[in-house]
């Protein structure tokens, strides 16, 4: 399984579309769109990120970035299409917004992921990121489960 991620922009028309995918998701899952604060856009969206199935060029994920302080960014619209699951790619994106985020200074991430979502649990868990109080504009949500990892940059 070969996957290349690229940098593209937040109204790239394939993030959209990922991005719509993602939020009828959550609505099916939850029974409402549960974002809490603003949502994510081109204004403060840092990097935007898309994998692409190496053979075919088909868009199977996305993720992007939103600073929240010097040191820390917040991972937003982490996706993988229901399809291309169970293959890693998740934690090629993350991996790779990872390395983003070291390259613009950051030291630790954070993100929240929500109690309908075992799957989205279950990789950042197993890509080393704990469990935090829920942060920003998640306190009040009881839905909300928010992960933090402290990030060691790679060697070159």
């Amino acid at each position: 399984m070969g996957v290349i991620v690229e940098a593209t922009s937040w109204d790239d028309p394939v993030g959209v579309k990922l991005r719509q995918e993602q939020e009828t998701e959550i609505i099916r899952r939850y029974g409402a769109d549960l974002e809490r604060g603003p949502k994510p856009s081109a204004a403060d969206v840092d990097v935007f990120l898309l994998a692409r199935d190496a053979e075919t060029s088909v868009s199977v994920g996305c993720g992007g970035l939103r600073r929240l302080d010097s040191v820390t960014y917040e991972i937003k619209r982490m996706y993988v299409t229901p399809a291309w699951r169970g293959r890693r790619i998740g934690e090629v994106l993350l991996r790779a917004l990872e390395e983003a985020a070291i390259s613009r200074g950051a030291l630790r991430m954070r993100l929240e992921a929500g109690t309908q979502q075992p799957e989205a649990l279950r990789l950042y868990e197993r890509c080393g990121y704990q469990r935090i109080e829920r942060f920003g504009h998640y306190v009040d949500c009881e839905e909300s489960i928010c992960f933090e990892r402290i990030l060691v940059p790679s060697a070159a």
